[in-house]
Formats: C-alpha cells, structure tokens, sequence
C-alpha cells in the first residue's frame, strides 16, 4: 500500500469540522494550497549565543525552499541549546545533558501537537544533536536530520587552533606558561565565525556517527558551516524530507541493531567523544532498540583508529572534510569488513553502496589506510571494577601507557579540583577523583574540559589520571575515565574513596579498582553522608528524581 504523504495532517485540517484550526493558519499566511500539501517541521536550535546554532536561521530558510520546492509546505520552529563551551566550569554546565532531553520532548511535543506529516532537524551544538535524533526516533515520522556543520579552524602563531587550544591555553596561563597577552590572543584566534567546535569533539562525533546511523545522508553532515556548498545542502535536505515521506521510509526502519553498532564503529575509527556511548544508547533507547556498553567495547577491540583529530590527533574537521570525509572511513570500515553494509540510509541506499561511492582526496593525511592504522584498537574502553561495577568510559585515542597507578586526591565539585589544579596542588602520578557530579548527584553529569584543560596547560596531561562520576567534553584528552557507575549519589564505591587510596587504571584488562577488601568498601559506603541536594524544585531538581544511570544512558523517560 503506498504510503498516504498527509497521514497525520488530514485529520487536523481536513473538513467543515477543522475551519477552526485552519482560519489559525490563514492568520500566519498560510493559503489553501499550502494547507492541500504534507505539513514538514523544520526544527532548529538558533540561540543567539554561540556559533554552534548561529547558521540555524539560513538552514532553515534553505530547507524550506527544498520542502516547498518539492511540493511540501514546512513549518519552522525553534528549540532551545546550552551551549557546553560557554557554561564549562560553572554550574551552568548542569544544565547541558538535561538541555538533551528537553529538546528531544520539545520538538516531540510540537510534532504531536500539530500533527505534523514529516521532520528536518537542524542541530549544532553537542546535545541539540542527539536531542533531535531522539525525538525523530520517539515520533518515528519520516525525518532527515542536518547539522548545521562545524566551525573553521583559527590561525596563531602557524598553528590551526580549535576552542581546545584556549582551554589548555588558560592552564599554560595559570602554570606561569604564558602570559595573559598571549592568552587574550588566542582566544580572539580560536573560533572565527559559524559553526560548532572543530576536531572531533562530541558535535562532529555525533554528526558523524550519525551519517553512519544512516539518519543523516552521508557526508552532508560533513560540509563545513561556512562552505559555499552547505547552503545547497540545506536544500538538498529539505527535497530528501520530501522523497523520505513519500517513501514511508520510518526512522525505526533506520535505526537498527545493526546501524547502531555501524555508528558505534564509526566512532571508534575517528577517535570520537566518550559522550558517543551516553548518546547512541539514548538513541537507541528511543527506538525500542537494546544496546549496552559492552557493544562499544567489544567493536573497540576490533576496530582501528583511522583519523587523525584532534583532540588528541593533528588535524581538525575542516581538514576530514577536504580528505573526503566520513564517506572514506565508510569506506575504510567496508573493505576491512567491520561495516554492515545492508543497512538502510535516509537516501533510500544501503550504508555499503555510500561508502563505495566514497571520494578520497589525492595525497590526504587525515585518513590513514588500514594497513597504517594510527591504533589498531578503537578511541574508547569500558573499564568495570570495585570502583566501577556498572563499567564507566576511558577516552584512549591518543594514550600511549595501559596503566596508571597511584594515590587518590578526591574532590566532591568539579570547581575544588580545578582550584587544587590552579594552585599545583596536583602532583604527578596522582588520581584526581571528582564525585558526586553523575547525572543525579550533580545533578546534569557536568563535563570536566575547564579541569582536564588545566592539566594539559600545565604539563601534567601525561603523568595524572583523573576519574569521575560526571562526563568529559569531547575536547579532553589524556588518561581520563568518566561516566563511573554507580554515580556517588547511588551509593556507587566512588564514594567510599579518600585521600591516598592506591587506584589502579588498567586498560588492557578493562578494569578500575581501589587497593580496598569489599569489606572495607563496604563499610565506608555505610558512614557516607551524601551532600545536600543544591536544587530542591525546578527543572534540576526534577531532572534528579527522573534520570537514569550512565550507564543507562541518562535518560529521563
């Protein structure tokens, strides 16, 4: 049976019974004709503080002229973001991960409300992505996601700079490195205009992983915000919007098992955000579809680190899009046999035939060839022990040691570590443990960049270890495990730890523990008084009550 282009709209607008709701469409300049046609949503996340979403405005326009042109009448509205560069370090960075949620339930709630036909998500900054991905998958509405793409690289001093380069550089600052003048001008060098953070952070990680999922075309994700190209892309998407609803094609008919464990292997291969594993099981969660941390560890252990990005790598996003971009590591992963190719893509071809369509740039560095892996395991592990008995995340991509051993210096607020950090009071070899920032007992599972940036500025990247119940931007880099579970608030053995316990990180074998007998642990954990709830009423303190673990995905439904 074909399938019906106006399957919800009809009954909001068709009939005598509905010239109500219609004379409300006409108020806003809506004619007959534009209410004869499929009614599309183009939601966006413009903010008017950050480039990550500050293209989302020209998108849409863009879009709505490919729905129009193609016979649909769009309908845009807007969401909110948190913008993680901008609140890191403070307590605004709380409101980041539930900001995710938000906008998964915002954009389901006008879609429902207004018995929308179709969906084209704009996305930008680092939770507005995987936000849209869930509410596509929550509404299972034919939907095409687009990213707003990333920002361009600054230049200083011959070096390509991301916003990473400003966080390290206020460690360098803090160290006695640098001066403030040279502090001051890379920060005005570093982000120069449109788009979101530019290495392989958590943005261009989930937009990525995204054109592997399928939901997004491959490679379109990848067209820099400022390319001449992306507002032709922006039309292209509202066209595909079209094509994708007359095809009935579902984005649970996307969202597979097998398209998921493509996006995880697409993250591994690129060296990509720890915050990759909290998003995909979200996702996936949405989509009705089973998915653990150990399916990230197992495609680790077989998949290759194909990409050079930073953070921990040379080269930014710009850079992987002019090597050909994602369609090459597609591609990469196809030949080596670590690719499900049967999947299906919003462009109605399997995710096998775009990465053989894939288009290498003669004489690229970005990429390297399977036979030259920069690592011959994935970027992330899943780490369990007596410190971790749910598993937790280590980022590994531009590690070199397997092991790290030494004396705990615990912190119960990330703000404490980053003023022992500031003061040197932070030796190497030393574990810096951060609790009581998981997604209920921060509560919002802050992301520590504004901590481990201080450790690379001031030269102890290499010899400390740091652990924490919160999360990590996709900018850190260094021997760095988050996502511990269970959280201090839930009783985890996080919270049992104190000054000098003897902690060892041991990444081949996949374990975190503490040099204590479960006995101990045991009993410390009993004489634990957690500290009072910072938020009693509001969206944080409702956030708290609803959250799941980490391990869970951190999800509020």
């Amino acid at each position: 049976m074909a399938f019906d282009p106006r399957h919800k709209s009809r009954t909001l607008l068709d009939g005598a019974d509905r010239a109500a709701a219609r004379t409300y469409f006409r108020a806003v300049g809506f004619t007959d004709e534009d209410l004869s046609r499929p009614l599309i949503g183009v939601a966006h996340c413009w903010i008017e503080i950050t480039p990550c979403n500050s293209n989302h405005r020209k998108m849409a326009d863009k879009v709505k002229e490919g729905v129009r042109a193609a016979g649909g009448t769009p309908i845009e509205f807007n969401t909110i973001s948190v913008t993680d560069g901008i609140a890191m370090g403070t307590e605004g960075m709380k409101a980041s991960l539930i900001s995710r949620d938000w906008i998964a339930d915002s954009v389901e709630l006008v879609v429902r409300g207004h018995l929308l036909d179709g969906l084209v998500t704009i996305s930008g900054c680092d939770k507005t992505i995987p936000g849209m991905v869930m509410a596509m998958a929550r509404l299972n509405l034919p939907a095409v996601m687009l990213y707003g793409g990333s920002i361009m690289y600054g230049e200083y001093g011959g070096r390509r700079l991301t916003v990473q380069d400003v966080f390290e550089a206020i460690g360098a600052r803090n160290a006695g490195r640098i001066g403030d003048d040279e502090l001051h001008r890379i920060e005005c060098a570093a982000c120069p205009g449109d788009g979101a953070c530019g290495g392989q952070f958590t943005a261009n990680t989930m937009s990525t992983a995204f054109e592997m999922l399928g939901v997004s075309p491959m490679g379109w994700n990848g067209v820099p915000a400022t390319h001449p190209e992306k507002e032709d892309i922006a039309f292209r998407t509202g066209k595909l919007a079209m094509d994708v609803l007359r095809r009935g094609l579902l984005p649970r008919r996307i969202i597979t098992k097998k398209a998921l464990l493509n996006a995880i292997a697409g993250v591994m291969a690129t060296g990509g955000s720890t915050n990759a594993v909290l998003h995909l099981i979200a996702v996936a969660r949405e989509a009705g579809v089973k998915l653990t941390m150990e399916e990230f560890d197992r495609i680790s252990r077989k998949t290759p680190v194909l990409a050079d990005m930073k953070p921990w790598g040379a080269y930014t996003a710009p850079e992987m899009f002019d090597a050909g971009g994602m369609p090459v590591v597609a591609k990469r992963l196809l030949d080596a046999g670590l690719l499900h190719a049967d999947e299906m893509t919003v462009t109605g071809r399997t995710i096998g035939e775009e990465a053989r369509a894939a288009r290498e740039a003669p004489g690229q560095k970005v990429i390297r060839p399977l036979d030259d892996p920069l690592k011959t395991e994935g970027g992330l592990v899943i780490l369990r022990g007596n410190l971790s008995p749910d598993g937790c995340v280590a980022k590994v991509s531009g590690q070199k040691k397997d092991v790290h051993r030494g004396p705990a210096r615990v912190f119960d607020r990330e703000e404490d570590a980053f003023q022992a950090v500031k003061a040197g009071r932070i030796k190497p070899n030393d574990v810096i443990v951060i609790r009581y920032e998981g997604p209920k007992g921060g509560p919002g599972m802050r992301e520590m960049l504004h901590v481990t940036g201080a450790l690379q500025g001031a030269g102890l990247g290499d010899t400390v270890a740091l652990m924490t119940d919160g999360r990590f931007s996709g900018a850190t880099h260094g021997f760095m495990i988050g996502h511990v579970a269970p959280e201090a608030l839930d009783g985890g053995p996080i919270a049992a730890l104190r000054n000098g316990d003897v902690i060892t990180i041991d990444v081949k074998k996949r374990k975190l523990d503490v040099e204590l007998s479960a006995a101990e642990i045991k009993k410390r954990l009993k004489a634990v008084k957690p500290p009072k709830p910072r938020y009693t009423w509001g969206v944080m303190a409702k956030y708290a009550k609803l959250v799941s673990s980490a391990s869970e995905g951190a999800v509020t439904g």
